[in-house]
């Protein structure tokens, strides 16, 4: 496995903007239009992190804030918050800008974890995170809670499926 990294050396931006054929019959975005950008980001940043090829594992939450409407750029940041092993959670933040006011709003937030592979398709270990700034150092340091709570659900599937 390769030294630590930084948070930063994965974060990866995004910005687009909302035409008609994006929304629905209220003038807003598509919520799986908004899925779509996550989970790309996403994708970018764990590969920018591990540099390998990577699959979602799970999306672990998106929380809806505030609609993006017609007109409006969307923006999405994305960044390595935390590993274990092969396993990488992402966080991925989402706001709309009107660009006549110039006013932002955080649209979304997202916790996906993407696992890295190695050439034959299986998990391969992945670098360690850094964080740097205060969101990058209070998501790491919550991140193992959100850990036991994926491995939890994944154990509750696992004796369902039975």
């Amino acid at each position: 496995m390769s030294e630590a990294k930084p948070a930063r050396m994965s974060r990866t931006t995004m910005t687009d903007i909302i035409f008609p054929s994006d929304t629905n019959y209220h003038g807003t975005m598509f919520g799986g239009i908004v899925m779509r950008y996550i989970d790309k980001i996403a994708t970018i940043a764990s590969m920018r992190h591990s540099r390998r090829g990577v699959v979602t594992a799970s999306s672990d939450s998106l929380d809806f804030l505030a609609p993006v409407k017609v007109g409006e750029a969307i923006m999405l940041e994305a960044y390595v918050s935390w590993t274990h092993r092969s396993s990488m959670e992402v966080f991925v933040k989402v706001e709309s800008e009107n660009l006549f006011t110039g006013e932002r709003k955080t649209t979304a937030t997202s916790f996906l974890t993407f696992v890295a592979l190695d050439d034959q398709g299986k998990p391969t270990p992945v670098p360690a995170v850094i964080p740097e700034t205060d969101e990058e150092r209070r998501l790491f340091d919550s991140a193992e809670e959100r850990y036991q709570a994926r491995k939890k659900r994944k154990a509750e599937r696992d004796n369902n499926s039975h």
